[in-house]
Parts: structure tokens; C-alpha cells; sequence
């Protein structure tokens, strides 16, 4: 096990009767004015917004709007949303949604601390020594970014999604009510689903030794986000379900299962070109089809590694079967299970030819300036293959 520091200071009000302490919170930290942030018309739809606003009301809390983010939320209304804060004195931002709100509310935070264009920071050109306060009331269980200390962003210009991480983001409080996510469709759930999954699965795939603790925390997890994904799937409004998949999905990206060793993000890393490429896909179905690739990629690095993966996550029974047996079919059990709640597989699902796979794949090395992944280390050429492979 690798020497670590653990650091996960947000707040977690959790329940059906969380949104209750959001008035208390503020006025405890004695916010004055904040900037309330949130996506599209779903928040108002299902009264999420106006429950949001009497609370702030109540609390005499004076607060300024700010909706349209959009799934891979955008460079343009960020710098909107930067200047109105800094022009309107704002001390605090509100998100009021998913992960891409919240990506957006973190950007913000930055950006109105800063004298300089905040896309530098997402291009690593300069660095952040503060940034303001966020909290966030969740409506969609998936990125984590509620309790974790990173951003991602998209520049249409180029076609670019960059994230960024610091501390500075770990946002002061998340409101965690899982009825506020009865209203999201199937396909996101799903979505929702993968990703937790795939923030373990990233942490999960090191060789790093002697870390069984954190294997067994991880793998935990993952069985239950399994069982809690198919059920919500299935029906929205099973509490049980929900309630697993927001925790899950906090736990999940607060670093906690990949304390003591080292993490890949690779396969995030090759998605967020993908997204960024074709801003209609959504992040959790691009995991869903490049992991499976990246998995046939580099399961022989370590095969007893993918066998472990088969046998404690998707419940292979090894006896009589080799380590590359049972290597493989936890890959295809890992392939059958995004299929079942209706995730693909193929990029070829998602409408994506290979117009542009190698453009991405020398995005993704920020043009010649990284590598990817640490299990095994990913230059163009891999990324490219990876992605033909994902294409099939």
C-alpha cells in the first residue's frame, strides 16, 4: 500500500428531508448573496427550483440566477457566469443539478478569483490559490463531483473537454434527497450507473500491491451499485435503488476507494475526447463503450488482476477455468450487464464512424504532451487502437 493523505471535508445532509437544512447551512457560513446555478427546464419541471428558492427565502438569503447549463457543460456560459459573479459581489455558488451543474458552479468559483481567462486553468497554462465557496443540491446520482475535487469542461472551439483538480473544489456542502432523482429517464440512470461504476473501475485497475482493504471497499461497491442500477432501471421511484446509486456515486469519486495505490483515468480520459467530439453523447454511455475495448487492450498487463475483477464483481466461479478465462468472461459479463440497462458497447451504437478517431486520440495526448493510463501507459497509437477497437 502506497503512503496517502485522505482529505473529504464536504458536508452531507442526506434524505428525504435534506433540502430543510439548506437555509441553516447558509446562514451558519453567514453567505450573503449567492449565485444559484442550474441546468435546463427539468429542475423546474418537477419543482425542484421553486423548493430550492423558498428555502433561500426563508432564509433571507439574497440570491441571483443563473440556468442553461447543458450536458458537457460549456466554456461560454462559465465566462457568463464569472463576470456576473465578480461584477455582482457574489460569496457563494448554489448548483442545483448533476455533475455537469456542478462542474459549471467549480468553474465559476474559479473564475471570479482569477484575473486571467479560466480556460488556461482546464489547458493547464496557470494554476488556482482560491476560489469561492460551493455547495450543491443533487438531482442526478452519476459524476460524484459533489464530493470530489474536480472539474471538466467543454470549448466548443476545437472541440476540447479538459478537467481540472484542486482542493480549492471540494464543495462546503451537498444536499442528497434521493427523491429528487425519481424523474430522471431510464437512459440516464444508466448512464448514472456507469459512471459510478467506472469511477471505481479506474481506481480499481492498478499494480499497485497489497491494497485489499481498499479491493474490498471497491468491490463492494461495485456489487452494489450493480444490483442498485438494475432495480432503478427497472423502476425510478424505488427509494432503495436511488438512495445506493447517490451514495454510491459519492463514495465512489471521493477518492476513497483508490486510497494507497496508484489510479489509471485512462479510459475516462479517451471519453472525454469522445464527448467532446460529439457533444450529444453522454459521458456514462461513452465509458460504456470504450471500457470494454480498453479492457481487451491491456487485460494481459496483468491477468490475474481481470480475474479478481470476474470473480469478486461479477460473480465468476473459477474453479476449472484458467486466470485468461476467467479474465475475459468478466469483460463479457462487464459487457452483457451495459447492455442489459440499455448502455452500448460499440461506438457504432452511438452513431460514431471513424471520421475522427484519430483526431481524438492525438487530443487526448494534449497533442504529443502526455501519455494516458498507468496499468498500462497509452501513447497515440494505443488510444487510436483503442478506439477502433470500441468502433467495432
Amino acid at each position: 500500500m502506497l503512503d496517502f493523505q485522505y482529505y473529504s471535508p464536504t458536508r452531507v445532509v442526506f434524505g428525504r428531508h435534506a433540502l430543510d437544512q439548506l437555509g441553516p447551512l447558509l446562514k451558519a457560513k453567514g453567505r450573503q448573496k449567492i449565485l444559484l446555478h442550474y441546468g435546463g427546464g427539468s429542475v423546474r419541471r418537477n419543482g425542484i427550483l421553486e423548493a430550492v428558492k423558498q428555502q433561500l427565502e426563508l432564509a433571507g438569503v439574497t440570491y441571483l440566477e443563473l440556468g442553461g447549463v447543458e450536458p458537457n457543460p460549456k466554456i461560454s456560459l462559465i465566462r457568463t457566469g464569472v463576470e456576473l459573479c465578480k461584477s455582482e459581489h457574489v460569496d457563494f455558488i448554489l448548483a442545483v443539478g448533476g455533475g455537469s451543474t456542478i462542474d459549471s458552479a467549480k468553474a465559476i468559483a474559479m473564475g471570479t478569483k482569477i484575473d486571467f481567462d479560466v480556460w488556461n486553468l482546464y489547458e493547464t497554462k496557470q494554476r488556482i490559490c482560491d476560489a469561492l465557496p460551493v455547495g450543491s443540491v443533487l438531482t442526478i446520482a452519476a459524476a460524484g463531483s459533489e464530493l470530489s475535487d474536480g472539474s471538466v469542461v467543454t470549448n466548443p472551439e476545437g472541440g476540447l473537454k479538459r478537467d481540472y483538480g484542486s482542493d480549492y473544489l471540494r464543495p462546503e456542502f451537498a444536499i442528497m434527497n434521493p427523491e429528487y432523482t425519481f424523474s430522471v429517464s431510464k437512459y440516464q440512470t444508466a448512464c448514472g450507473t456507469v459512471d459510478i461504476l467506472m469511477h471505481t473501475f479506474e481506481r480499481y485497475f492498478t499494480h499497485t500491491p497489497n491494497v485489499d482493504l481498499t479491493d474490498e471497499l471497491a468491490e463492494g461497491l461495485c456489487r452494489a451499485v450493480i444490483r442498485a442500477g438494475t432495480a432503478a432501471v427497472a423502476n425510478g421511484c424505488d427509494y432503495e435503488a436511488r438512495a445506493t446509486l447517490m451514495w454510491a456515486g459519492s463514495i465512489s469519486h471521493n477518492d476513497l476507494t483508490g486510497l494507497g495505490r496508484k489510479s489509471d483515468w485512462a479510459t475516462h480520459q479517451i471519453e472525454h475526447e469522445l464527448s467532446g467530439q460529439y457533444d450529444y453523447v453522454s459521458h456514462g454511455a461513452g465509458l460504456a463503450a470504450i471500457f470494454p475495448a480498453w479492457c481487451h487492450y491491456v487485460w494481459r498487463e496483468e491477468p490475474e488482476r481481470f480475474a479478481r475483477f470476474a470473480e469478486k464483481i461479477w460473480g465468476v466461479n473459477r474453479d476449472g477455468m484458467s486466470t485468461e478465462e476467467a479474465a475475459l468472461e468478466g469483460i463479457r459479463r462487464c459487457e452483457a450487464y451495459f447492455h442489459s440497462i440499455g448502455m452500448p458497447t460499440r461506438l457504432c451504437e452511438l452513431g460514431i464512424d471513424s471520421a475522427h478517431l484519430h483526431e481524438m486520440a492525438v487530443k487526448a495526448t494534449y497533442f504529443g504532451r502526455r501519455t494516458l493510463g498507468s496499468f498500462k501507459v497509452l501513447q497515440e497509437a494505443d488510444i487510436e487502437a483503442i478506439y477502433q477497437t470500441a468502433l467495432k
